[in-house]
């Protein structure tokens, strides 16, 4: 490991040797595929680039989701962890990038494909890659694991050995590391030096809540997976202190915080997974309550730890996070307006041999408001901008999908070509027609853009909404929640009403006034909200 660390450690120049990072308001994030916008003779990463700085220069952190050569799942069977897919640019490209915003990189290590030269060799038996996969007795008691997936847990494999039976936690082409092996975890330390060395500010670490197996435990969020999260980031800490390591554990929420390990020796991020179905729960039903019950347990670790908020992603809405948060019935009610709006559920196998939703795969404006209802556009775009906005508001780092961003509705029929349902949240855009979209102030693009813009820019302008802010949430009148944050320069309510009927926040007894930071108007006696509507007050 030492010789690791040595070996890649940043000259003290670099602005990401110099200490720990610390996060900010004006901190927020864009999900993306490196090819998701594609513009004729160009590679996509050039035209992403250029995007990004014609029509979101107001985004401070981009994260690129996988960009190497890979098999399967949209880059997430990976092939080659080192190299770029030669059809989207090269590493130079993604060193510009890192020129103009900060990077976040998928590590996407708790699996590899089938494809890759580590499982090949494996395979093969050559020795330099001996026990890099996990090799399980088809008969082996696995009742226990916990399942993201229905599909089996093991594949038959040939190798130079015979038949071998390997652990697949989400496909049949994605094969599980062998942690257990330290010869895994130095290859892998390796790779996430390397990428910190092309550019990688933020390393977001895939799946990793299955990181280690034990035969006879649920193989999920084991103290050993903690153990090599310290290990990566103690590395990081010596290779570069601003590096900020973001897990991705959709599990329930309980479990997900504790990869914040101590404050200081695991993730400096966790994904916030049991926001999207509670806001959309909240939205759904027009009752703060739940929301509000939750906001008020919310808590990370250390000053320097947050939580990474989002409302979509390239999956979809993870229903785990929301176990224990939301009743079976309110999740079941969830699910079912999914698939009324027209979107899909993934299922998971429980160990009582049943299943149970996994994942709502469909736009999120599409999951709060159904696309072939008579309801007017004006009404969707409220709704989505109401929930965009109680995610910005809370304590954390806002990432907001491209899709979202852009304010897309869900590609059913894309979904239906490719015969996948997270499909339908992934479509590539055309740069020339999008361009013709967004210039036109009457589409939804446009609409859910400038509205965007106005939030993030916003928040990124007052350190009320810095992550170590405090935060209070509340119900001031039916119907409508109150978020306050308070900063060093001062205090602000940002107001929600989540339901479909105008009404009247009177300001005495809350705060004596204040200036509507989205419209710079002054707001002096009350807050009039309209259905959905949105109000951000810096308050006297």
């Amino acid at each position: 490991m030492k010789e690791v660390i040595d070996r890649y450690r940043l000259p003290a120049e670099d602005s990401r040797s110099s200490g720990r990072r610390t996060l900010r308001s004006s901190d927020a994030l864009v999900i993306t595929y490196a090819d998701q916008i594609r513009a004729p003779g160009e590679y996509p990463l050039v035209t992403l680039r250029r995007f990004m700085s014609d029509y979101a220069p107001f985004i401070s952190n981009l994260h690129l989701l996988p960009f190497y050569p890979f098999t399967s799942d949209d880059g997430f069977g990976v092939v080659d962890y080192l190299a770029v897919r030669d059809d989207v640019g090269s590493w130079q490209d993604i060193e510009g990038l890192a020129d103009d915003v900060s990077l976040m990189f998928d590590a996407v290590i708790n699996h590899v494909s089938a494809s890759s030269p580590w499982i090949q060799g494996f395979l093969d038996g050559d020795a330099r890659f001996a026990d890099f996969a996990i090799d399980v007795d088809p008969e082996a008691d696995l009742s226990q694991v916990v399942r993201p997936r229905t599909s089996p847990l093991l594949t038959r494999f040939m190798g130079s050995k015979g038949p071998r039976w390997l652990w697949t936690t989400f496909s049949d082409d994605q094969v599980d590391l062998n942690y257990a092996n330290p010869q895994v975890l130095l290859a892998v330390l390796d790779v996430l030096c390397r990428y910190v060395h092309h550019g990688a500010s933020w390393l977001r670490l895939d799946a990793v809540s299955y990181l280690w197996k034990r035969i006879g435990t649920t193989s999920c969020n084991l103290p050993e997976t903690h153990n090599v999260i310290k290990l990566i980031r103690a590395a990081l800490d010596e290779v570069a202190p601003g590096t900020v390591i973001v897990t991705e554990t959709n599990v329930p929420h309980d479990q997900n915080v504790s990869f914040f390990g101590d404050g200081v020796d695991e993730a400096q991020l966790v994904y916030n997974f049991a926001l999207p179905p509670l806001v959309l729960h909240t939205l759904r039903t027009g009752e703060p309550e739940v929301f509000l019950d939750w906001l008020r347990e919310l808590r990370a670790v250390g000053p320097n730890s947050t939580f990474l908020n989002f409302l979509a992603s390239h999956d979809g809405i993870g229903m785990r996070g929301a176990e224990n948060i939301l009743s079976d019935e309110h999740r079941t009610a969830l699910a079912a307006q999914v698939q009324r709006h027209g979107g899909y559920v993934s299922y998971r196998s429980m160990s009582d041999g049943g299943t149970a939703p996994y994942e709502l795969n469909i736009a999120f404006i599409d999951a709060l408001s159904d696309p072939a209802s008579n309801e007017p556009v004006s009404r969707h775009i409220d709704r989505f901008i109401c929930a965009t906005s109680l995610m910005m508001a809370i304590p954390g780092v806002p990432a907001i999908y491209l899709h979202s961003l852009l304010g897309s509705r869900s590609d059913r029929a894309g979904a239906e070509e490719l015969g996948y349902p997270r499909a339908i949240n992934r479509a590539t855009l055309d740069l020339e027609a999008l361009e013709a979209e967004l210039g036109d102030a009457r589409s939804i693009r446009r609409r859910v853009l400038e509205a965007t813009r106005a939030l993030v820019t916003t928040r990124g302008e007052h350190d009320a909404f810095d992550p170590a802010a405090s935060c209070v949430g509340s119900e001031p009148v039916p119907g409508v929640i109150q978020i306050m944050r308070k900063g060093v320069s001062g205090t602000v309510a940002c107001l929600h009403n989540v339901r479909d009927q105008h009404t009247t926040v009177p300001l005495e007894g809350l705060f004596d006034g204040g200036v509507d930071l989205i419209t710079a108007g002054t707001v002096i006696e009350e807050v009039e909200l309209p259905p959905y509507g949105v109000r951000w007050v810096a308050t006297r």
